[in-house]
């Protein structure tokens, strides 16, 4: 497990530690073939819970990432901390469903003001305890992400969630080169800036 933390912060590590029980594994990758991988999780029965059209709106905060996610499947106020490593990494968070999401993204607003606003369409697919999805970013592309999690499977620990994750690499044919490191926010903020 100490691989995945090398990265963190020493806050960041402790809050990581402190909310074990809401942990992924995950990764996320830029996909030339979304076809293939969604015809490998339907044909192996994955429960396809639709496409959202989300809006994400990253705040200013100290430390990890804080951001809103308003979209017709997914409303929640999140915040995580995960480093920003190619390959699968470990992800610990907290999530809370939000019933106002306009008032709420208005306080924090007025609290933190906005870091950046990332817009998708996503489409939504789990097999067991792992979700999968497949993402069009206008800007950056096509990507999929990988997220073994242990939320409704307490049971499992950061070994067995890796261990799902690199089996699912190796089924999509993801190469090393086509690991994505950091959220898609860093992403846009990187184009924006001209990095």
């Amino acid at each position: 497990m100490k691989l995945f933390y090398t990265r963190l912060h020493q806050r960041d590590a402790a809050f990581l530690f402190l909310c074990m029980s809401y942990l992924n594994i995950e990764i996320k990758a830029r996909c030339t073939d979304s076809r293939f991988i969604r015809d490998y999780l339907l044909s192996r029965g994955a429960d396809f819970k639709g496409t959202d059209h989300q809006t994400d709106t990253y705040f200013n905060v100290p430390h990890g990432r804080l951001k809103l996610r308003e979209g017709n499947i997914e409303n929640n106020l999140i915040f995580y901390i995960r480093p920003d490593q190619a390959g699968p990494k470990a992800s610990a968070f907290q999530l809370v469903k939000v019933e106002d999401a306009a008032g709420l993204k208005a306080a924090l607003i007025s609290a933190n003001g906005i870091k950046t606003v990332v817009e998708k369409k996503r489409e939504i697919y789990f097999i067991d305890n792992v979700k999968f999805h497949i993402d069009e970013v206008p800007g950056l592309g096509s990507f999929v992400e990988i997220e073994a999690g242990n939320i409704s499977a307490p049971a499992l620990g950061s070994v067995e969630l890796k261990e799902q994750c690199d089996s699912y690499l190796t089924a999509f044919g993801i190469r090393d080169e086509d690991l994505v490191e950091v959220s898609y926010s860093d992403l846009l903020l990187a184009k924006v800036n001209g990095l």
